[in-house]
């Protein structure tokens, strides 16, 4: 007799059909003991609010909230056809129900991630097929063939994971429930004529909204302020220079530089005697092990152009394919019972590193701590080494082996100096302190390619007398906060906003492993996208910033819960209590379900969210009127842009508009204000692409065709039109992409 074993995806199959020595079949891999078959991803989903009444193909805003007796699942549909379900799905779902009918097959081991989610997905399969057949669970961190073989040994029945299906299938539901009535009240309600914008509201990605708001807030209300420091220059008796600064009690910062430059114009030149040397030795340890997000910000910060969702991806794929372990983790140690494993792990990947000699396994609570591990722990590396990686792959493997290696190096040393200098024969309330820094040992930063900031002073002893040669009053601004970037927003939803003296500290990582956060690890990334994808967010580099629709949004919706961290994070927990028999499902589904039925309550009553909205203009003066409706055309960040954008205009000029920039020029106030008024705007010194100079008005007109606005440009000087395709008149049309301002 043999068992069905369904895997999450494809290539989890296969590392199980390698392990069991099965060989590859139509849709599925058969050995002697096991049938290996697959999903990919979820195969089901949850009924849409028209299946359970046809009355809901149409939103009405009086038939919401709806709130299904029973939640039902269907077969997922297909993408582009929504009325259709998945043909592929519909396939590999009718290859499990004849694999798992098999007169052969005495039961099913359900091989999904062990997580949450990957707890529904072959739960979803296996309550739609019905099998009469037990049902076993293989839980494993990695899918090389040890682990494989290690786990199918261990099955345990999967009634035992009834408390993480609960909280699967409930944030199922959670989400569908908040999802379905409120982005339908919400978009019905903003909606003006047949002019309709979805808007997505969420458990999760409403309160991520509004980090991002709070922090463009928090900019914005910044009042540049300035502060003064008195730096001394100090010489010793062999020449040899350093620097130092004054101090009042600790505090080098002052207010005003009319004092500084009083005690400056007294001290210079005069000598300092050394009334204190304390030298020190600090322990610098190795960053802990990757967590998920920890792995995302590590990646965004440090190289160009990742997204927190492609570092997850990457990850997920090195997963797949055997090179690391389970990295939808919270952890940032490793369970205890994994030592003699890591031990083995670590001899594979030290070998043949230009550090092997100092690379020393221990098994320091930095490293082993079963009390800080949720589920799963930290992310390392397989014993598997990687034959191919593309670049993608390699630099996400690279950075969580260098950490895994880091951790067995040796504690990093410095030695820090402090001299407190006084100036002798001038009587002062402060004095100045000199600070030098002095790596003695490297340990752990050899092997992540850490450089340490060394501040050298020369070797002067307390009671020494050195020369103050220089004194000089320097004005430093002070700096507003920076916008957020992916890694410092995930540290925000993984401690829901809770702010902690020292990262990665005890403290920290306790709360973290609480389940008191916005979003899982799983899920953050998708949130981020989500964001970009709903209009709602906009990424310049790095940093990410509201749109204007954004800023609506978190300023007039009216469910003002879902933008409360404290509210967002006590559910989160709840889910991670259910998980741990803390909760019960149908509990939790009853206060979602009220929430649901008062926030809908809400929206419809308001009488300010869905009202008249305009952009907020950089300008006071709008630079012109719209030539398609005659509202005021204000500029914004990116473009200058109909304020009427709310009824449907879609008139809009941007700044980074290639045809313009082509030439040489941009798109400014002035340039549209002349354009809007006079139906064209000249330009001087244009540069074709040959490199020529010309001159030329711009016309921004309107393709009767298409309904698209075009540049037209008109020669002025007829003997440039030779030296620029012969006098052709050039056009583009600017809003392809359909972007609104």
């Amino acid at each position: 007799m043999k068992k069905v074993i369904i895997a999450e995806k494809p290539s989890v199959a296969k590392n199980i059909a390698d392990a069991t020595s099965a060989v590859r079949k139509n849709g599925y891999f058969e050995g002697e003991n096991y049938v290996i078959t697959w999903a990919f991803g979820h195969l089901l989903q949850l009924y849409d609010a028209k299946d359970y009444d046809p009355e809901m193909k149409q939103w009405k805003i009086e038939r919401f909230p709806f709130i299904p007796e029973e939640f039902q699942y269907k077969i997922k549909t297909d993408p582009k056809k929504k009325d259709q379900a998945d043909a592929g799905v519909v396939r590999q779902l009718d290859i499990i129900r004849r694999l798992v009918d098999r007169p052969d097959v005495e039961g099913i081991i359900s091989a999904t991630d062990d997580d949450r989610e990957g707890q529904i997905i072959a739960d979803e399969i296996i309550g739609y097929i019905h099998p009469e057949k037990p049902v076993e669970r293989i839980l494993l961190s990695e899918w090389t063939s040890r682990e494989v073989n290690r786990g199918l040994s261990e099955l345990i029945p999967n009634e035992q994971m009834q408390s993480l299906q609960d909280a699967g299938f409930g944030r199922q539901i959670a989400d569908w429930l908040i999802g379905i009535n409120l982005t339908s009240v919400a978009t019905l309600k903003f909606r003006t004529g047949k002019n309709v914008k979805l808007l997505n509201v969420g458990r999760v990605i409403m309160p991520t909204l509004k980090i991002i708001y709070d922090r463009d807030k928090e900019i914005e209300a910044f009042q540049v302020t300035k502060y003064y420091r008195l730096k001394g220059t100090f010489e010793t008796e062999d020449k040899k220079n350093f620097d130092g600064f004054y101090y009042v009690e600790e505090n080098e910062k002052f207010d005003k530089p009319e004092e500084l430059e009083e005690i400056r114009s007294r001290i210079e030149g005069h000598p300092a005697r050394i009334t204190s040397k304390k030298v020190s030795q600090k322990k610098e340890y190795a960053p802990y092990l990757f967590n998920l997000s920890n792995l995302q910000g590590y990646i965004t910060s440090k190289y160009k152009g990742w997204t927190s969702d492609r570092v997850l991806k990457t990850a997920q794929n090195l997963y797949e394919k055997k090179y690391i372990t389970y990295p939808r983790t919270a952890s940032s140690v490793l369970d205890e019972s994994l030592i003699d494993k890591t031990r083995k792990v670590l001899e594979i990947h030290k070998k043949g590193n230009p550090h092997e000699d100092q690379i020393r396994f221990h098994t320091s609570k930095r490293v082993f701590d079963s009390k800080k591990v949720e589920s799963h722990s930290a992310i390392i590396p397989t014993y598997v080494i990687p034959k191919s990686l593309n670049e993608g792959e390699r630099l996400v493997y690279e950075a969580i082996r260098n950490r895994f290696l880091a951790q067995f190096m040796p504690v990093a040393v410095a030695e820090d100096t402090v001299l407190h200098l006084s100036v002798t024969d001038v009587e002062l309330p402060g004095d100045f302190v000199a600070k030098g820094k002095i790596q003695l040992e490297y340990g752990w930063k050899l092997i992540e390619g850490v450089d340490s900031k060394e501040v050298t002073l020369p070797p002067v002893q307390e009671g020494d007398v050195v020369t103050l040669t220089k004194a000089e009053v320097n004005e430093v601004e002070r700096k507003p906060p920076k916008h957020h970037t992916e890694k410092t927003l995930l540290r925000v939803m993984e401690t829901c906003g809770k702010k902690f003296e020292e990262e990665d500290s005890e403290e920290m990582m306790m709360a973290i492993l609480s389940g008191f956060s916005i979003g899982t690890p799983a899920t953050r990334a998708e949130t981020i996208k989500k964001l970009k994808d709903a209009g709602y967010i906009k990424a310049k580099g790095k940093s990410l910033t509201c749109t204007d629709l954004g800023k609506v949004i978190v300023e007039t919706f009216p469910a003002r819960d879902l933008f409360d961290l404290e509210y967002t994070g006590r559910l989160e927990k709840t889910l991670s209590d259910i998980e741990k028999k803390k909760f019960q499902k149908s509990d939790f589904i009853h206060m979602i379900e009220e929430f649901v039925r008062e926030s809908v309550d809400k929206i419809k009553n308001d009488t300010v969210f869905g009202g008249k909205v305009t952009l907020t203009p950089l300008h006071e003066e709008p630079a012109g009127i719209c030539p398609e409706c005659g509202s005021p055309v204000v500029e914004t960040e990116r473009a200058f842009g109909c304020s009427n954008w709310r009824n449907g205009c879609k008139f809009v000029i941007w700044k980074d508009d290639r045809f313009i920039t082509s030439f040489g020029k941009k798109v400014s106030y002035e340039m549209v204000k002349i354009l809007l008024e006079h139906g064209k705007v000249g330009f001087h010194g244009c540069v074709s692409k040959k490199g020529n100079k010309f001159s030329a008005y711009f016309y921004y007109e309107k393709n009767p065709e298409n309904g698209r606005y075009q540049w037209r440009l008109e020669f002025i000087d007829p003997s440039a039109v030779s030296r620029t395709q012969k006098g052709k008149e050039k056009q583009r049309t600017d809003s392809e992409d359909g972007r609104e301002a």
